[in-house]
């Protein structure tokens, strides 16, 4: 078990007051409009559902059982809500939704320690602009991958994980040296970025080896990690003035 904790921030400057209101409005829809997973018909209807994207219509579907083609897995997965907006918002909407604490708390624990250092990087608006445009690429991603795979197109797929990604590839790109404190079983240890991040990297394209695609009903979309975390790798350079000279 690694688990990042901490990292340097003796150089910041501002507060990272864009990265604050990130994290709490993840926070507040997955309570109040996901009802902290409780509430399927607005996951189903405002997750990217990659079918939606590339036909560029709204779909409504019954609720019914699939078999994943990877694992075999046999589940459940609601109908397809209504989508009260035009469906390419849904790589948006997408972005601030989740499936589970578990899923919200490991997002956040990553935007929360490495968001911040690139705020501080790029300023706020640069930041908000930059976080989004990994969001997108990542869900695109996702659809990409679904279209050149045996996945269900009709299988939705959301949370923070494909802009989050653009955030750790910027951050290793700009900081490989800075010190992350880590939790691993016999304690916490202080590996440079690259280590941490880079156990994160080799994890996600492992995982998405066996499992492009996602995996159940907005599952882990591996595609989107990586497009996200590739994203971030080039558009850094573009939107930092130091790292551009």
């Amino acid at each position: 078990m690694f688990i990042p904790i901490a990292d340097d921030n003796s150089d910041r400057t501002i507060q990272p007051f864009v990265n604050y209101i990130l994290i709490g409005l993840n926070i507040l829809v997955w309570i109040l409009l996901q009802g902290m997973s409780g509430d399927s018909s607005f996951t189903f209807s405002y997750a990217t559902v990659p079918a939606e994207i590339i036909k560029g219509q709204d779909i409504i579907s019954e609720a019914q059982r699939i078999t994943d083609p990877n694992t075999g897995h046999v589940f459940l997965i609601p109908g397809l809500g209504p989508t009260n907006i035009p469906v390419y918002f849904t790589l948006l909407t997408s972005m601030f939704m989740h499936g589970s604490w578990v899923h919200l708390g490991g997002n956040m624990l990553y935007l929360w320690i490495f968001g911040d250092n690139i705020e501080n990087r790029l300023g706020h608006k640069k930041y908000l602009i930059f976080y989004l445009i990994c969001g997108i690429i990542a869900s695109l991603s996702h659809v990409f991958s679904t279209i050149i795979s045996t996945q269900n197109s009709l299988v939705p797929s959301l949370g923070a994980s494909g802009a989050i990604s653009g955030v750790l590839g910027a951050y290793l790109l700009l900081f490989p040296s800075r010190k992350v404190k880590m939790f691993v079983i016999r304690g916490i240890i202080e590996v440079p970025s690259f280590v941490a991040l880079g156990f994160w990297i080799v994890l996600q394209v492992v995982s998405g080896l066996g499992l492009l695609g996602g995996e159940g009903a907005g599952g882990v979309a591996y595609a989107a990690h990586i497009g996200g975390f590739i994203a971030g790798l080039l558009l850094i350079k573009l939107f930092d003035p130091l790292k551009r000279k």
